[in-house]
C-alpha cells in the first residue's frame, strides 16, 4: 500500500522541477496550517478572522480549505491579526 509520503518522494524524483512543485506545495501547506492552528488556538472564527482582516469570510475559507494559494499581502494581512510574522530563512541546497 502506498502513502501520500511514498507519492510525495516519487514525485520529487521524476525531475527538478516537478521537485521544486511539490515542495512549494508543502511550504505552503505547512505555512496554512500554521495559520488555522493559530486561530483556533485564539479562538478566533474564520468570520471574526475576515473582519480584523477587513475581506470576505469566503476569502479566509478558501485559502483554509487549499482552493486559493493566497498572494504574499494576503498572507501578511492574515497573520497581523494572529500575531504572526514570517521568517525568511536560508535553505541548505545539495
Amino acid at each position: 500500500m502506498r502513502t501520500w509520503n511514498d507519492y510525495k518522494k516519487y514525485v520529487k524524483n521524476i525531475d527538478s522541477a516537478s521537485k521544486d512543485e511539490m515542495e512549494n506545495i508543502e511550504t505552503m501547506a505547512s505555512i496554512i496550517s500554521s495559520l488555522i492552528e493559530q486561530r483556533n488556538a485564539l479562538g478566533i472564527s474564520q468570520r471574526r478572522l475576515a473582519e480584523l482582516c477587513n475581506m470576505p469570510q469566503a476569502s479566509i475559507a478558501r485559502i483554509e480549505s487549499y482552493k486559493s494559494t493566497p498572494s504574499l499581502d494576503t498572507l501578511l494581512k492574515i497573520m497581523k491579526p494572529l500575531g504572526l510574522t514570517l521568517t525568511v530563512s536560508v535553505i541548505d541546497r545539495v
